[in-house]
């Protein structure tokens, strides 16, 4: 139901935004530098040259970096390539260099720089007039410089900046070429030319309206500064229409900065397409918002929708593991880190324009660079004056959707250990099929998997550097997840109309108590007619070396089905309690859904009511402890069948396969032990320390869980799988004794 009041509010937000653009827009061309550089930020900066150490570093290191493009020649070629390719690279490195150029031209104050930006953008100039569509034809929408407007937009976004600090260099003749030949008809190729691009809500749209927006404040341009805020007045797209990734262009009908600030974002400020592809948007984000903040205070570009740009910031950091990796959620590159020049813009302005929290020094000294401009000035200075503080990663619950109420991204921490439990929305159309999976990292390595994305970004040999039909056929489906699949089919049959109306529900999040860290959720959607509720528990317990998790998977489905059940692992298998047979001949698992994939490696049928599981991996050993019974199979599976160009990574997984079962439940834990020096040759605690583990109880209101050490003492845990308030209060008895607590859990020493 659509709440009235609040709509009244935006429109008039709306309304008023834009009469406050036309009525604050200067013709005073002597106000630049005004985007990420001003005046005073130049001033303040060259009276401190040689006084702040990691500014000064980064100084020399671009200063070192430019000289040498310099020396090197201009060189601008005719496109040719996709990703990867010479012409794509070279464009690319223009238009960093003519960023970083620009801002050596005002601290340094020599003209050499700015000669260059000028003599490449007159380059430029001269070959965009008569520059057809880029002839690589595989984009939805094709730029000119590159195969694609996204990005002709990530030139034109770094480019404006170049522009800014050099506009008071050009003469005026020059300034109305570049202007009338370059700026005017590059902003309108990627928006009136290529609606399907710009006029929607996405990371790529995102791009273009900061790239419009951006060119349109150096240039004082009213109409492009709204077009970018606001979209295309009076546009309306077909709403059916797709782009390459099967994601609508413009379902909705909104468009433009403002609105993909309000609806990818959580108020937690979770990106809703993961944190590979938030850690991509946010460097048009902020530094068009850096801009706004700059040429236009009054619009609060800071403050609107409470703030979210700057809280997006804080999130984006929890979504890495120790290493400052981002978590490859959805389709996402693994090693991709907060040390990328996006997160280097994105921690410096945050710094700045949010409330300087001390924190974000710490991750500014690990990333030991800062901006060349006002809020890397000011981040270097606070550095200087010694007030870095660690930036403390917490359990977090990240909720998704534009509102909050589409689900989210659970991370429990625990000593090295993080669990990372998705139960969020389709996430747009780089999201995957993966309801209510997880991952397990310990302190930075992975234990347990997320594939991420199937693309070797930017390397031409694979695919011109794009996403490979195996990101569809493999890395998207369920399979490929830590969670379960059912009748070998993916959730939501793998089609994005279905998927993308559907989230799961959090059941509880509970990280108040340091022992005990709860995340459960339910999904009601992904198969008709069965009901997944997932309960992920990391544990420290003073009878154990390390933390551990425990996993509860309760199963409610209307008929009898086939459950799949992976664990991705990494490392070298030790041992198994359980007898299993390789092929000789190794054949695919199945035929379509991502099973035609996986090899099948080897395969048993369990034969006690623990199935145990230990392999190897970075000196540290790692045990599976599941619970089965006698018509379940294991199955040892890995990836790489039909796969003849290998574009997948040969990685395996223990499947648990459960046949002809309507309701049942799936309980695991993994447990981190012990250590392996190849130097002394010691084995330290290799071996698992759970002897037992067993369902006590699994009715339609509570699942208790024992969990038995080596030295007979026993734990139990018991889920509340309807009530999931804190408040709650459960009376129940189990084997003859009354359990009696608050909230959504208990966990007791009962033996």
């Amino acid at each position: 139901m659509l709440n009235f009041s609040k709509l009244l509010i935006v429109s008039f937000l709306i309304f008023s935004c834009t009469k406050q653009v036309s009525q604050t827009v200067s013709n005073d061309n002597s106000e630049h530098p005004k985007l990420i550089l001003t005046k005073k930020g130049v001033e303040n900066i060259r009276k401190n040259l040689g006084k702040i150490p990691i500014f000064d570093n980064t100084l020399q290191a671009v200063k070192d970096e430019i000289d040498a493009e310099i020396a090197l020649g201009i060189k601008t070629p005719i496109p040719l390539d996709y990703s990867g390719g010479y012409s794509h690279t070279r464009h690319k490195k223009n238009f960093l260099a003519l960023q970083k150029a620009g801002l050596l031209y005002q601290i340094l104050e020599d003209e050499k720089y700015a000669k260059y930006v000028k003599d490449m953008l007159l380059q430029y100039e001269e070959m965009y007039k008569t520059l057809p569509l880029h002839p690589k034809t595989r984009s939805y929408a094709r730029g000119k410089l590159f195969w694609q407007c996204l990005n002709d937009s990530n030139w034109l976004v770094y480019v404006s900046q170049a522009y800014d600090c050099v506009y008071n260099y050009l003469s005026k003749e020059e300034r109305n070429k570049l202007e009338t030949n370059l700026f005017k008809p590059f902003a309108d190729h990627i928006s009136i030319d290529s609606p399907q691009f710009y006029q929607r809500v996405h990371n790529h749209s995102t791009w273009g309206n900061a790239a419009v927006g951006m060119i349109g404040l150096v240039m004082n341009d009213e109409e492009l500064i709204e077009r970018a805020l606001y979209g295309i007045k009076g546009l309306n797209l077909d709403k059916t229409a797709k782009d390459d990734d099967g994601g609508y262009l413009n379902k909705d009908g909104k468009a433009g900065f403002l609105a993909n600030i309000e609806e990818p974002f959580s108020p937690d400020g979770y990106y809703t397409e993961g944190p590979y592809y938030q850690r991509y948007a946010m460097y048009p984000f902020l530094i068009f918002a850096e801009g706004l903040q700059n040429v236009r205070p009054d619009l609060k570009i800071f403050d609107y929708k409470e703030g979210v740009l700057l809280k997006s910031v804080n999130a984006l950091l929890n979504l890495s593991d120790a290493d400052g990796e981002f978590f490859p959620l959805n389709d996402g590159q693994k090693g991709m880190s907060y040390y990328s020049r996006e997160l280097v813009t994105a921690v410096n302005i945050a710094y700045k324009y949010g409330n300087q929290d001390t924190g974000l020094l710490s991750i500014a000294e690990k990333q030991n660079e800062v901006l060349l401009d006002d809020s890397g000035f000011s981040v270097a200075l606070a550095i200087k004056n010694g007030e870095a503080k660690p930036f403390q990663k917490k359990s977090i619950n990240l909720s998704d959707g534009s509102e909050g109420k589409q689900g989210g991204v659970g991370i429990l921490r625990s000593e090295y250990l993080e669990l990372v439990f998705k139960y969020a929305a389709q996430g747009s159309s780089h999201g995957h099929y993966d309801k209510l999976s997880f991952s397990l990292y310990e302190n930075g390595q992975e234990i347990i998997q997320d594939y991420g994305l199937a693309r070797f970004v930017n390397i031409e040999q694979k695919g011109g550097g794009n996403y490979l039909k195996e990101n569809k056929t493999w890395a998207k489906q369920t399979i490929a997840h830590n969670t379960v699949t059912q009748n070998e089919t993916s959730h939501f049959d793998a089609k994005y109309d279905i998927g993308s109306q559907h989230h799961s529900e959090l059941h509880y999040f509970s990280s108040e108590n340091e022992n005990v860290q709860v995340v459960s959720a339910k999904e009601t959607n992904a198969y008709p007619g069965t009901e997944l509720l997932r309960t992920m528990v990391v544990i420290k317990d003073k009878d154990f070396e390390k933390p551990y998790l425990l996993d509860i998977m309760k199963i409610n489905s209307s008929k009898e089905n086939q459950y799949d059940f992976p664990y991705y692992f990494l490392g070298q298998v030790l041992n198994t309690n359980f007898d299993y047979k390789t092929p000789e001949n190794l054949q695919p698992l199945g035929s379509k859904n991502g099973y035609q994939h996986l090899y099948l490696e080897g395969s048993a049928n369990a034969s006690s009511e623990n199935s145990k599981l230990s392999w190897i991996n970075h000196q540290k050993f790692y045990t599976l402890t599941s619970i089965t019974n006698n018509n379940d199979e294991l199955l040892f599976t890995r990836i790489g069948a039909n796969d003849p160009e290998f574009n997948l990574r040969r990685e395996a997984a223990l499947l648990l396969r459960r046949k002809n079962t309507k309701n049942t439940l799936f309980v695991s834990t993994i447990e981190t032990h012990g250590s392996y020096s190849p130097v002394s040759e010691f084995a330290v605690n290799s071996n698992s320390s759970i002897k037992e583990l067993k369902v006590v109880l699994d009715s339609e209101e509570y699942t208790a869980i024992a969990v038995t050490n080596i030295n007979d003492t026993t734990k139990l845990f018991i889920t509340s799988n309807k009530k999931d308030t804190k408040e709650a209060k459960h009376t129940i008895k189990i084997n003859g004794k009354n359990y009696d607590w608050n909230g959504s859990y208990y966990y007791e020493l009962i033996k």
